[in-house]
């Protein structure tokens, strides 16, 4: 019983201690008086001076209620809390109980992080948290924030901005309607659509981390970076501005506005100062070829260089796909200012029909039009056709030099040591003979609908035309015969299957492929 009593006693006194140290103290003022029109109230008058735990107010004229320890302020009323927080508005209500000022009219409140400028400001000393919501507007050393509605909490300097929001400094400007902002640290997280602008580039996304003193940003939703010339996108992207380097995550995407150009891919590395971008993890560049897209995979792929003058690089297991051409090499290298792609390393080359070979092929498009104009396949040239019988029509030479009409082989000059192998059919396609020649210079052929149509022989061919009968089975296939249609990509998705490249052809293959 003895123990209740003094428990009582001792919350009696701390709740009467705690009373007393919220007493309001007039510390100074040019006049005091009590008015019957405002009961309850002390009126001070001129050079107004109250203290209320730890905070001090001054003011031109205070109604001061003690019992309900209210302070009713106005006309140039300074807020302190301790030597950090100063106030300054023309009107304050102030709650002593719960430690709540309300101002109003022009307020500005300076910290040493920042300083704040609002119409309409609430002031919670017991949360250490600052509100507004009718616009407000935060300066710190490095940006000015503006928003409807506003939460600052002195003690940990973050500030929560809400509703047509906008950071400014001297290289950008952001805009969001949901901003996690601290003035010491410069880092704003983003949620919801969001803006950041500069003259070097636009960003958007749609949950974000900026560093707007250090420059360097993360974003994660829907985000997008917009170049002068390129637009690059994916789950997560990376971005250094001071670098000027970007790097995405995740089903990224570069769009090249100025050459309809788009790479895709798993990750991407942009260096804007270089021109450059590389891409990897299913990695595609996409470029629209006269109404058609030619689909170019590598590995890596490297795309550098100016507008109207990229150059696409792709590095091993490089495939491309288009409706009437497809390819595959270890390396590829493509010039959009000549309209030069060279295949390099074990190249094969799929057009209308044809599979050609080659150390190295060279095509060229024509850049106005867009079209294929020529062809070049250097040292071991070969091409193959499949006969609709079991048998090949091929040309063997050093070097080939094509040309091409309307995006279709029309000409083909084998040059050095030429060897043809051609099946004859009439116009019901029947099989009338098949031609074996060579020829120490070159040989000539002439296309016509994907089909030999004459060949010209320019030095003392040797060999002969033979009736079908008679063609020996061990002629039927010229020496380095290989035929790859097993690794022709036949749709886009094909570019992503790595299959091997055969090196010779044994009896085993060369049986499979003449069935």
């Amino acid at each position: 019983m003895k123990k209740l009593f003094f428990l009582l006693i001792l919350i009696i006194s701390s709740s009467a201690f705690s009373q007393a140290t919220k007493k309001i103290k007039i510390i100074q003022a040019d006049n005091t008086f009590t008015d019957p029109l405002y009961p309850g109230a002390t009126v001070s008058i001129g050079n107004v001076f109250v203290e209320h735990d730890g905070a001090t107010l001054r003011c031109d004229k205070a109604y001061i209620y003690q019992e309900l320890k209210l302070i009713k302020a106005l006309g140039n009323v300074v807020l302190n809390q301790g030597d950090t927080v100063f106030q300054y508005s023309k009107y304050v209500d102030y709650d002593g109980v719960k430690k709540f000022a309300t101002s109003w009219g022009k307020v500005v409140l300076k910290d040493p992080t920042m300083t704040l400028e609002t119409d309409t400001l609430k002031f919670d000393r017991e949360l250490q948290l600052l509100h507004y919501q009718s616009g407000g507007k935060i300066r710190d050393t490095t940006n000015v924030l503006t928003s409807k509605i506003g939460n600052y909490y002195l003690q940990t300097n973050d500030f929560k901005a809400i509703t047509n929001v906008e950071v400014v400094n001297k290289e950008s400007n952001l805009k969001t309607n949901n901003l996690d902002y601290n003035t010491v640290t410069g880092i704003a997280d983003l949620t919801g659509p969001s803006t950041i602008k500069s003259d070097k580039n636009s960003i958007y996304t749609e949950n974000g981390h900026h560093n707007s003193k250090t420059n360097i940003s993360h974003f994660l939703k829907n985000s997008k970076i917009f170049y002068q010339d390129r637009t690059i996108s994916g789950d997560s992207l990376y971005y250094n501005k001071n670098k000027d380097f970007a790097s995405a995550t995740g089903n990224i995407k570069v769009l090249d506005t100025a050459n309809s150009t788009i790479i895709r891919g798993g990750y991407a590395e942009f260096f804007k100062l270089k021109d450059s971008v590389f891409v990897t993890d299913k990695a595609v560049a996409v470029s629209l070829v006269e109404k058609d897209s030619l689909y170019i995979h590598g590995k890596k792929l490297m795309v550098t260089g100016k507008v109207n003058n990229r150059i696409i690089r792709a590095f091993t297991h490089v495939k491309f796909f288009k409706t009437d051409l497809q390819g595959k090499c270890d390396s590829l290298i493509s010039y959009e200012k000549t309209g030069l792609t060279k295949l390099l390393r074990k190249p094969v080359l799929w057009a209308q029909g044809n599979q050609i070979t080659g150390d190295t092929i060279h095509f060229i498009s024509n850049v106005k039009t867009e079209q294929l104009d020529s062809l070049k396949v250097l040292e071991n040239a070969f091409m193959i056709q499949k006969d609709s019988t079991t048998g090949f029509s091929q040309l063997k030479g050093k070097n080939m030099y094509g040309k091409f009409i309307n995006n279709k082989l029309k000409y083909l000059d084998d040059v050095g040591n030429s060897e043809v192998i051609y099946y004859i059919r009439d116009e019901k396609k029947v099989l009338m003979g098949i031609t074996k020649m060579q020829s120490s210079k070159s040989i000539f052929i002439t296309m016509d609908e994907n089909e030999i149509e004459s060949i010209d022989f320019n030095w003392k061919p040797e060999g002969k035309t033979y009736p079908p009968s008679k063609f020996s089975e061990n002629d039927k296939l010229l020496k380095g015969f290989i035929w790859r249609e097993e690794e022709r990509p036949k749709t886009m998705e094909d570019i992503f299957i790595y299959d091997d490249v055969p090196t010779k052809l044994d009896e085993s293959t060369s049986t499979k492929n003449l069935k």
